[in-house]
């Protein structure tokens, strides 16, 4: 590995040089002054406020994530504009989260990270995001679009995410927080922490459960649920506090474990209409289980205020096992439910609903467990560098992140017949479907230089990906591969065109390469995924308000798709990358988000989000993704919403607090096309309307109730993989909170 990333690294030589190059200022930097005052972190983005930016920023506070206490990671990200999602399980174990016309299946086009580092399975090798941190442990998340997300990789066609866990704290404190609630829904939250200017710990844990709303045909009682833990520690050590240069130790390491009763069983259309939470006699067996583990440790050199550098080494395990009904001998189980009615899948339905026996091998069921062990892991350095020229500050940020990560396979499947509503197993073999290994080495590295002069902020960089993709195929006896460097310019910009004491008025313009890179069993076959990205728009704040309103216009030179169980694929689709051409996506995005004061304890909180995207793929070409099929120029890409709106408001005080959120989702194709949407072919518009009430006893102790869903709203989330699925129904949620 190490002498793969050394041939790679040769390709960063001119960023090694400019990384290099802060260090001979070091002594002048304490001379240097900041030309704001200091900011909490999750407000500042390359050292300007999150207001000042040439980038679409937006963070989600810790206030606002307690307002409503979301489980499902799909519900706050609602609430951010230009974020798409797609709901599978109604729960959101496994999101599907998409910005500005990236492809939200599985989150694949957007880069994910916990406090600054990947946290995917394998962010390159296989970039699906079958984990995702339980959300009610973060004290805040920020979504970055536009050339803001640059200095992250290596999807930069979408964004990025960052979910920020709690910080060591100083002085003691902790939490502890139950809740009970419909479908026997629990959970238990704890976390207990102190610190001091010589270091601290912080330990927090979580456990999250049901059992589900879905009742299984032939078996009522079934959980249908499912069961996740997690703990994290973190723990500092300053060697001296009163040292010139000040250095910080650190480490985190966290363990989280899921059993989950899901399936990627749906239902036909009628049968939906009919009962829209029922499950197939097929889908009993279909369970996940996963384990995962995270290590991290870190060093920061602080040698003045205005230079500091930071370095982390991460590895994350994770092992995971998904026994599920994957096909029946012929036909596709998706086929089946799309038309159940037809003479060759009539027989097929039944099978699958429990209703008939199977009659022979051409209804037999094939459940497999698709067993697969993630690697990530590597060393990433940033360096600050803060200094003033003249009339211009800069704030300089370097990075430099040596990352491998693989993925093994071993998918197999055992042979089921249908008994008496019950699966049977047959006499036939256990068949090995897939037997392979992808592994990445990756060395990127960006500069970015944020230049400040009186009203205009000005924010140039540049990132480079040189990237090294191999498979082996073990069950064709095949190794493939290939080399790539990508080099990702982006720059935004800032310009207060009317700045008063207590409010604000700027412009904002920016624009970016987007990339996402090719798998590595198409690396060197196929293209990656390239894009030039722009916006345009105006920001206005004032004390605790803000608005902003942005068009984005996305060309795509190439678009594509990584094929996988989550989008409907089957057999030798599976892993595979499509190509789509040049395709266009352009809309709208509009927020504002502030807090009136009513008297000295009584305060409104209120916030809206509202976009609008059009579509358009430019070329013709045929694909084995189920999503796109045959498309012509002038088709629409699916799972993107025309309209999207979403918004809270509250009525707060210090003892109580009352808020209401309503979400709007227009209906989206599931396969590209053109014209007037076909009910068969598209997902239902939705509206979901939530609420929260707390009372708070005394300084330590609150109570909660929760509401999801309050007009018990039933729609199709999507078609994918097999069949129609449902959003979650009206659930009730009642907590208690204590803190020290």
């Amino acid at each position: 590995m190490l002498r793969r990333l050394a041939r790679l690294t040769s390709s960063l030589a001119p960023v090694a040089t400019l990384l290099v190059a802060p260090a001979a200022f070091a002594q002048e930097a304490p001379a240097a002054t900041a030309s704001a005052p200091a900011e909490p972190e999750e407000l500042r983005v390359v050292g300007v406020k999150e207001a000042q930016t040439g980038g679409s920023v937006h963070t989600v506070s810790d206030k606002q994530l307690k307002r409503f206490g979301y489980d499902d990671p799909h519900q706050v990200f609602l609430g951010v504009p230009g974020v798409y999602v797609r709901g599978e399980d109604g729960m959101g174990l496994r999101p599907n989260i998409g910005m500005r016309g990236a492809n939200s299946d599985r989150s694949k086009k957007i880069t994910l990270m916990e406090d600054g580092v990947l946290f995917g399975p394998a962010p390159y090798s296989a970039p699906a995001a079958y984990y995702f941190p339980l959300i009610g442990r973060m004290r805040s998340v920020r979504v970055l679009k536009g050339p803001s997300s640059v200095i992250y990789g290596p999807q930069t066609v979408g964004g990025a995410i960052d979910l920020l866990t709690r910080d060591v704290p100083q002085g003691r404190s902790g939490f502890a927080e139950l809740a009970f609630g419909q479908y026997a829904f629990r959970k238990v939250s704890a976390g207990v922490g102190g610190g001091d200017e010589r270091g601290g710990f912080w330990f927090d844990g979580e456990h999250l459960a049901n059992d589900g709303f879905k009742t299984i045909d032939g078996d009522p009682q079934a959980n249908t649920g499912f069961s996740r833990t997690e703990v994290m520690t973190k723990a500092e050590r300053v060697v001296d506090p009163d040292a010139a240069i000040r250095q910080t130790f650190a480490v985190k390491l966290g363990y989280s474990t899921e059993r989950s009763n899901e399936t990627y069983v749906g239902l036909t259309d009628a049968d939906f209409r009919a009962n829209a939470y029922r499950r197939y006699a097929a889908s009993a067996m279909d369970r996940m289980s996963w384990y995962r583990t995270q290590v991290q440790v870190s060093h920061k050199v602080e040698f003045s205020k205005n230079f500091d550098l930071t370095t982390t080494v991460y590895r994350h395990d994770l092992d995971r096992s998904w026994r599920k009904l994957n096909r029946t001998d012929q036909v596709g189980v998706a086929d089946v439910l799309n038309d159940p009615t037809s003479s060759r899948n009539r027989q097929l339905y039944g099978v699958l609903t429990g209703a008939v026996d199977s009659q022979g091998t051409s209804d037999t069921l094939y459940v497999g467990p698709n067993d697969r062990t993630f690697v990530s892991q590597g060393i990433q350095t940033h360096i600050r560098w803060k200094v003033k020229q003249g009339s211009i500050q800069h704030q300089f940020l370097y990075g430099l992140r040596f990352h491998h990560d693989s993925i093994d396979r071993k998918h197999t499947e055992d042979a089921f017949v249908m008994r008496g509503g019950k699966l049977v197993a047959s006499a036939a073999p256990t068949l090995t479907t897939a037997d392979n290994r992808d592994s990445t080495d990756a060395a990127s590295g960006f500069v970015q230089d944020t230049l400040t002069v009186g009203r205009l902020v000005v924010t140039p960089g540049i990132r480079v990906e040189a990237i090294h993709g191999r498979r082996e195929d073990r069950l064709a006896g095949v190794t493939s591969g290939g080399r790539s460097v990508t080099a990702i310019p982006g720059v935004g910009g800032y310009l207060a065109v009317v700045r008063e004491k207590k409010q604000e008025l700027g412009a904002v313009l920016g624009a970016h390469r987007g990339f996402s890179p090719a798998p590595p069993s198409a690396t060197g076959v196929t293209t990656p995924e390239t894009s030039w990205n722009f916006e345009a728009g105006a920001r206005y704040t004032r004390r605790a308000f803000r608005a902003e309103i942005l068009g984005f216009y996305n060309a795509y030179q190439n678009l594509t798709s990584l094929c996988g169980f989550s989008s409907g694929c089957t057999g030798g689709t599976v892993d595979r990358q499509f190509d789509a051409g040049k395709a266009r996506v352009f809309g709208l995005e509009a927020f504002a988000d502030g807090s009136w004061k009513l008297g000295r304890d009584l305060s409104v909180p209120a916030r809206i989000s509202y976009t609008y995207t059009r579509t358009e793929f430019l070329e013709d070409f045929s694909s084995g993704d189920p999503q796109f099929g045959r498309v012509l120029a002038g088709f629409e890409m699916p799972y993107i919403p025309r309209h999207q709106i979403s918004g809270n408001v509250g009525l707060e005080h210090r003892r109580f607090a009352v808020n209401v959120a309503g979400t709007y989702v227009d209906k989206t194709r599931e396969i590209a096309g053109d014209g007037p949407l076909q009910p068969s072919l598209t997902t239902d518009a939705y509206f979901l309307l939530d609420a929260s009430a707390k009372l708070i006893l005394s300084e330590h102790w609150e109570l909660s109730l929760n509401a999801r869903n309050l007009l018990d709203e039933t729609y199709i989330a999507s078609r994918r993989p097999f069949g129609a699925r449902p959003g979650a129904p009206r659930w009730m949620q009642a907590g208690v909170r204590a803190t020290f």
